[in-house]
């Protein structure tokens, strides 16, 4: 199903996947210590994070030794080429130790500073999205589908989702507030795994704000790769993070920018 030019990446891709899904599982729901990163608020972080993304940097020692890596828990290892992996061993920490299972891996490849192939991947659940350039696809239950975001193209028909609406200050909730105000209904709480909504059509919109590399990178893929779009506030380039808008159409997200752009920054 997938472009036969990315077809070697994206195997690498999932047997990190699979090396992640076998790290974490024995961690999920379960009396777990839980670290905080930061000296004041509250970024956690986990044994299970810790060994998911060692059993993805094992992969790639012997699968692609010669590539690039930039880990949310162990950093960058430099490589000579253009080639990164990109590796969020968790995303949505918060919700893996709250027992909820609206968290995700996400594995992309960069070249040349551009997510080429990502991969969100669901354990608990079993699903998952990946995408390339030109299409994208979820796997579960040992069969797979394509991808194809929905037809939504207006804004007071859209289904919006955010991780969190309180991340949002000032200027940036208040241009966040004007978009909730138009679309149909919003979501909340889903992390990355709202883009993969997104994907498959459930999730028309997804807006947020003070993303990192490893937390934007995997999704771009797949969300393109299902015929959506993804942008920062200003209409332009979201592969480094920060403020991010995806939809599942270009007028939709001209419609979500009207409002967001004059918070950018």
């Amino acid at each position: 199903m997938s472009d036969r030019t990315f077809q070697p990446d994206i195997g690498i891709a999932h047997e990190m996947a699979d090396a992640a899904r076998a790290a974490i599982k024995p961690y999920f729901r379960t009396a777990l210590a839980v670290d905080n990163k930061l000296s004041s608020g509250f970024d956690p972080v986990t044994a299970a994070d810790r060994a998911s993304e060692a059993a993805m940097r094992d992969v790639l020692a012997r699968l692609a030794p010669d590539d690039g890596i930039l880990g949310e828990e162990f950093g960058i290892t430099d490589a000579p080429g253009d080639r990164r992996w990109v590796l969020d061993p968790i995303d949505g920490t918060r919700a893996f130790i709250a027992g909820l299972p609206t968290w995700t891996v996400l594995i992309a490849l960069e070249q040349a500073g551009q997510p080429r192939v990502g991969v969100i991947d669901q354990p608990h659940i079993g699903e998952r999205f990946t995408g390339w350039p030109g299409g994208a696809s979820l796997d579960h239950g040992g069969a797979s589908r394509a991808l194809k975001v929905s037809n939504c193209d207006r804004l007071d028909t859209a289904i919006m989702a955010t991780t969190d609406p309180y991340l949002f200050e000032d200027g940036e909730r208040r241009a966040f507030e004007a978009v909730l105000d138009r679309a149909r209904l919003c979501r909340f709480g889903f992390d990355a795994y709202a883009y993969a909504m997104l994907a498959a059509g459930g999730v028309d919109l997804v807006i947020e704000s003070g993303l990192q590399i490893y937390d934007v990178q995997a999704l771009i893929p797949v969300v393109t790769g299902a015929g959506g779009v993804v942008t920062n506030w200003s209409g332009g380039d979201a592969s480094g993070g920060g403020q991010v808008v995806a939809a599942a159409s270009r007028s939709l997200v001209e419609q979500a920018l009207e409002h967001l752009s004059d918070a950018a920054v």
